[in-house]
């Protein structure tokens, strides 16, 4: 398998941070302090991660992801805004997609180091 076919996973999560960062904005949730602020913190940490696997994948990268992504889902609950129904879907969806992806490319890729 090329180095191409399998970046496919972070170039998604590449796109579901962007999301996730102008989510609040488009689903009209930015005045909601905690919600949008979960957003634009994970969306940044889920982008900076992504686009350095990328570059260069490291598993440890994935992880963080995968733990993100299951924050997202949780998150809602933990920070008490699941009465929001655009912000709850959005994070529990995003948070799925983010995190199986991360978990798919953790478990299915290896280390470059490995690698060579």
């Amino acid at each position: 398998m090329n180095r191409r076919s399998e970046q496919w996973q972070d170039a998604v999560n590449v796109i579901l941070g962007i999301w996730l960062f102008i989510s609040p904005w488009v689903l009209g949730y930015s005045g909601a302090e905690v919600q949008a602020w979960n957003s634009w913190v994970v969306a940044v940490i889920v982008f900076a991660l992504s686009v350095a696997s990328l570059a260069q994948f490291r598993r440890w990268e994935e992880w963080i992801n995968v733990l993100l992504g299951v924050w997202l889902i949780i998150s809602p609950w933990v920070l008490h805004f699941s009465a929001d129904t655009k912000a709850t879907s959005n994070a529990v969806i995003v948070g799925i997609i983010v995190g199986l992806l991360a978990l798919s490319s953790a478990i299915s890729r290896q280390d470059t180091l490995l690698a060579r």
